[in-house]
């Protein structure tokens, strides 16, 4: 490809804008007169009837989807339909968590109405001050590819709860992943209390794990906030239906994550041929399914996924900022609020990412002043107030040194054998002359040096690169998954159709190369990244065969393991009684920890089993012993095992005094060992 073939594309251009046409003041007056005052009270007034009515008829449900569309269709940034919409979700991504701080406080909690009427009735202020009517643009074929690639990809990862046949079955593969036993409490407790639990931190810790009251909340507030659309306010969501409801949210939010890294490799790529676009959203979604991070989905990292997938769009956004000042301004911040409230660790490289924007782009920011200083300011107070409260207040930073995790020896794979291919692709003349990707290395850059800093901290502390290494190493790879698209715009394209008397198949026959080409290239990132083929792939998760989706995906359904039957039969055999502490004791200590997390959480009682489970000792009679003089009483141990009722007895004649309010159940019908 000559050097020349490209021309960079202007700094107030983008690829979401780049067929788009700029507005002229040559506009008649009456398009742009606002409403008259009857007119606006009406709509006003529908803003809050037509949720009330939704509500009513038990369809709230389509609610949201018609907020985001309304977002949508005032946004100007964007020429596809796909733009507009993830746009839209950027900006009320953000705007939900930093409204949850009012929604806490309000008389209304979390009821879809009161939610609602006002969403409705901001956008349509914003309408009448903006003076803009709403707007959506067409789908292209992009859009719809993307889009389906995302659903087809999410889908796959979702068919081991898919072939499921029972509740039994589909607990069995959530309990794969121990915090799956975790966030579920915490979306019930935020949606029974209608807002964020640190707020009121004395009234949380009756209901729930100490721990998880100032753990960051957004996607839990996002998660029981929509699920409240979903049952239209209605019955409490506990039990296996809460189970159930959680893991939908969280295919969910896998999915968003996937479409996410699809749109924005295509953002940053810039205007693509049909036939580079096709091969860049083939070789994201392989990417994703290849690496790593189907593990998120797999041990319960929804929080995680959710901060990710906001990122995502904002290196985008970043890297190939958006015409529109103003639009960029406002969606920087608010996806900068949003991965603060869902997962603040990554608020840091983010936040320099961001930095690193503001300083190359400071004479164009120079033009709006005021909308700089406004945002700014927000930003500035709400995007590291759960940060701070989790390290000032709950002391969270001494976390940061946990060991645990996988071994990151796939991470390195991935980090080493995608960047070399990334960072060759971006140092390509073609690529390089253009800022985008000089700004791109800027991100990859602030990423690697940010993990970096983990891994060192986790080295200062005398152990190997673990559990929040991994996590920042996941940014990395996120980045890297955009950066395909430095690879995509190297590809040969089919040359223009001639203008002179040609035969009819020569344009066939000149496109011959470049598509042999994207078929070929298309192979190939299929088969490295264990899609399709007989090996793992390049990033396979151990010795075997498999990737972390591939392992998944094929995962045998009836196979349910002994702590996962525990569960369930404890679960349906012995309903919570109001007062009375519920655990579950079993052969081994780590068992036990494990059965009693998901069954207090399925029965809305993390608060009060806290002292129970959560303590230091996982070793059998030690635990047991340790349980009867933490937990106060009344007290009711399922025992699941007779090495448990040993351990029982055996403390009890140690110390009579803690029969006191004890009442021992055994677990019926009986339970493979």
């Amino acid at each position: 490809m000559r050097a020349d073939a490209t021309v960079e594309t202007p700094a107030v251009l983008n690829s979401t804008e780049a067929h788009e046409p700029v507005a002229t003041p040559t506009v008649t007056p009456t398009a742009t007169r606002r409403p008259r005052i009857g007119l606006l009270l009406g709509i006003l007034l529908a803003c809050w009837l037509v949720p009330l009515a939704a509500n009513a008829v038990h369809a709230a449900w389509l609610l949201p989807p018609v907020v985001l569309l309304g977002t949508a269709s005032l946004l100007r940034s964007g020429r596809s339909l796909l733009d507009r919409v993830v746009l839209a979700f950027a900006l009320l991504a953000g705007l939900t968590c930093a409204v949850g701080l009012l929604f806490t406080v309000w008389p209304w909690g979390l009821h879809p109405v009161p939610v609602t009427g006002l969403a409705f009735t901001v956008l349509t202020l914003a309408a009448v001050l903006s003076q803009r009517a709403p707007r959506l643009p067409r789908p292209s074929w992009s859009d719809l590819v993307s889009v389906a690639a995302a659903a087809l990809a999410a889908g796959y990862l979702a068919t081991p709860y898919l072939r499921a046949s029972s509740f039994g079955q589909r607990l069995n593969l959530a309990m794969v992943g121990e915090d799956n036993g975790r966030h579920p409490a915490l979306v019930d407790v935020i949606g029974r209390l209608g807002g964020y639990l640190f707020l009121d931190p004395d009234t949380a810790r009756e209901y729930i794990f100490s721990g998880l009251v100032h753990y960051p909340q957004g996607w839990h507030f996002t998660t029981a906030l929509l699920d409240g659309f979903v049952r239209s306010a209605g019955d409490p969501l506990t039990g296996a239906r809460l189970m159930d409801h959680y893991v939908l949210w969280c295919l969910a939010t896998f999915g968003l994550l996937l479409l996410a890294l699809i749109w924005a490799a295509q953002h940053i790529a810039g205007p693509l041929h049909p036939l580079r676009r096709l091969v860049l959203i083939v070789a994201v979604t392989a990417l994703v399914l290849g690496t790593e991070l189907p593990r998120l989905l797999v041990a319960g990292y929804p929080s995680e996924t959710f901060g990710l997938s906001l990122s995502a769009l904002l290196v985008a956004l970043v890297v190939r900022p958006l015409h529109r000042l103003r639009e960029q301004l406002i969606l920087v911040g608010a996806l900068l609020i949003g991965i603060g409230f869902s997962y603040y660790l990554f608020i840091f490289p983010t936040g320099v990412m961001v930095l690193c924007w503001l300083i190359a782009d400071r004479r164009r920011l120079r033009t709006r002043p005021g909308t700089v200083a406004v945002v700014a300011v927000l930003t500035a107070v709400l995007a590291p107030l759960t940060a701070l409260l989790g390290v000032l207040v709950a002391g969270q930073s001494e976390a940061l040194a946990a060991p645990g995790g996988t071994p990151p020896v796939e991470t390195y794979n991935t980090i080493l054998g995608l960047g070399a291919v990334v960072i060759a692709a971006v140092l390509v003349r073609t690529n390089l002359g253009e800022s985008t990707f000089r700004r791109f290395l800027v991100v990859l850059t602030v990423a690697l040096l940010f993990s970096g800093s983990m891994a060192a901290v986790n080295l200062a502390n005398g152990t190997q690169p673990a559990y929040y290494f991994g996590k920042t190493a996941h940014l990395v790879i996120l980045v890297l998954i955009v950066g395909a698209a430095a690879v995509a715009r190297l590809l040969p394209v089919p040359p223009a159709q001639s203008t002179e008397t040609d035969p009819r198949r020569r344009p066939i026959t000149a496109a011959i190369p470049a598509v042999a080409t994207a078929a070929l290239v298309t192979l190939v990132i299929l088969a490295g990244t264990g899609v399709v083929g007989w090996t793992g792939g390049f990033f396979h998760r151990n010795g075997g065969n498999g990737t972390w989706a591939k392992d998944w995906a094929g995962r045998d359904v009836r196979a349910i393991t002994r702590s996962a039957s525990v569960t369930n039969i404890a679960y349906r055999t012995y309903p919570a009684i109001p007062g009375t502490t519920t655990l579950v004791v079993d052969k081994q200590g780590m068992q036990g920890y494990r059965e009693s997390i998901f069954l207090s959480a399925m029965q809305g009682t993390s608060g009060q089993t806290e002292p129970g489970i959560y303590f230091k000792i996982y070793d059998e009679p030690a635990r047991t012993a340790e349980l009867l003089r933490r937990v106060p009483r009344p007290l009711r141990l399922i025992v699941a095992d007779p090495a448990a009722q040993q351990a029982i007895d055996d403390a009890l004649t140690a110390d009579p005094t803690l029969r006191k309010g004890l009442t021992m159940v055994p677990l019926k019908p009986a339970t493979p060992r």
